[in-house]
């Protein structure tokens, strides 16, 4: 008897806050509180909106979040934590996730809550639903791809594939590349 379809919730479809875009969009500065609305969409279709308020003054940094889930409003504090970066330039922030107690990059809103990926069951990236004979092509595929690329770059206008007679490390690299691709084609 075959198993029944569990259809998971896919991470990939999930709305998501990243720490990485907070930190582009100017909301981890140290020593200031920020508000303003983040929105989200899918082929330019609005698919949901949250207000946020940044608090990196306080001693215990942390982002308000307060929007709707299927009607029920919801806001809640979700803690900030940060590190000193190893190139010794400026801090890594991480969220302190509230229910795994976990620091993470990534939040994603599954159940009506931003959390951490741990704090869900049952849930699943889109490239583990695929069928081994959908991954295989898709590996053919991008090794394809990548060929396609790599061949590219050597025959841009204005790459050098020589200096002073010999080959570039790039060319040779680039070569040894496309060489390792034919290889598992075959």
């Amino acid at each position: 008897m075959p198993k029944p379809h569990t259809y998971p919730t896919l991470y990939n479809e999930t709305l998501q806050i990243h720490i990485s875009k907070l930190k582009e969009w100017g909301y981890l500065t140290p020593g200031q509180i920020k508000s303003s609305t983040l929105t989200w969409s899918s082929n330019g279709n609005p698919t949901g909106s949250i207000s946020i308020q940044v608090n990196t003054h306080s001693e215990q940094p942390y982002i308000e979040l307060d929007y709707k889930y299927r009607d029920e409003p919801r806001n809640y504090k979700l803690y900030l934590t940060s590190t000193p970066s190893n190139l010794g330039k400026g801090e890594i922030w991480y969220f302190l996730c509230p229910h795994t107690k976990k620091r993470c990059r990534k939040l994603y809103l599954i159940g009506g809550y931003f959390l951490h990926r741990e704090a869900f069951k049952g849930c699943m990236y889109e490239c583990q639903t695929l069928s081994k004979d959908s991954r295989e092509w898709r590996q053919a595929l991008n090794l394809i791809f990548k060929r396609e690329d790599l061949l590219n770059i050597l025959h841009a206008k204005h790459f050098k594939s020589t200096y002073a007679g010999k080959p570039t490390k790039r060319y040779l690299k680039i070569m040894h590349l496309i060489q390792d691709i034919e290889n598992r084609r075959s």
